[in-house]
């Protein structure tokens, strides 16, 4: 269920057969995937399928069970600088003394002791950045006073300052109105293919990410499962990945996927048929 087109390069993450047990409680089961150059992937699942565990395990923060992650740089080895992490959330008092680019230049000196020294070097990677991001209209502007998609710009341009092979963005939507989501998700898929940096964007609705995502890896009670989006949502894919019976419907240009007592509504709002042709 992939896509030949992307099978050009080689992949630049393999997670291999990841287990993670907490005790007895399995949280991801032998999840197997890779994401390429350039490839945006689309990350869905609800509350506890694993989506954060896995984020965790991808960035180095938790060690699996069993199993392995593997990130290769572009020069074919372990690159030092590979991923670029955007939180889904940052709470800024309303008040406090931090510009737009001094929030920025915390990707080149937030893990450094003490305060930054100017740079002109540093200062124009700052504004080459703000600018890819179409965010230096409002850099000197105090961070607390902003909206929450200029800050999620913010946050992107900062994650991209390293000039990272693989960007994730953990439901960075989730807190913005339609208008500002659509336009992160085009932003960041425009950045994807003009960097041919890999895009992992976790969401809750995918509807945003249709137009511009390669794959979809969905992710239920810990097992997972990618492909293209007509080819994820069936119901016997969905079926054998939650372990029983499910159907996927087609209501008025939306999916539901129904199954026993639980009902999931993965709030995709496009054409039937660009599903099922």
């Amino acid at each position: 269920m992939e896509n030949s087109k992307l099978r050009k390069d080689k992949a630049i993450l393999s997670v291999e057969d990841v287990v993670v047990k907490f005790g007895e409680r399995s949280v991801l089961n032998h999840v197997n995937f890779e994401v390429y150059p350039g490839e945006f992937v689309g990350l869905i699942g609800a509350n506890g399928a694993g989506k954060s565990t896995l984020l965790k395990v991808i960035l180095g923060l938790l060690s699996p069970t069993k199993g392995n992650v593997k990130l290769t740089g572009s020069n074919g080895k372990t690159a030092k600088h590979t991923i670029g992490y955007v939180p889904q959330k940052i709470f800024l008092e309303p008040n406090i003394p931090l510009r737009g680019r001094d929030l920025v230049a915390l990707g080149l000196d937030g893990h450094k002791f003490g305060i930054p020294l100017p740079s002109k070097k540093k200062e124009k990677l700052v504004n080459e950045i703000l600018e890819a991001v179409d965010a230096l209209r409002y850099a000197d502007s105090p961070i607390g006073k902003l909206s929450g998609g200029e800050q999620q710009r913010l946050l992107i341009a900062q994650a991209l300052l390293t000039n990272p092979e693989i960007l994730i963005l953990d439901e960075p939507l989730s807190n913005l109105d339609i208008k500002s989501a659509y336009e992160i998700v085009n932003l960041v898929s425009r950045i994807g293919r003009e960097r041919k940096t890999a895009v992992i964007l976790v969401a809750h609705d995918m509807n945003p990410l249709l137009g511009v995502m390669d794959r979809v890896l969905y992710l239920a009670d810990g097992k997972a499962v990618m492909g293209q989006v007509k080819e994820v949502f069936q119901t016997d894919v969905l079926s054998k990945l939650y372990g029983y019976p499910v159907e996927v419907l087609h209501v008025k240009g939306r999916i539901m996927v129904l199954g026993g007592l639980e009902q999931e509504n993965i709030n995709a709002n496009f054409k039937t048929s660009e599903v099922t042709s």
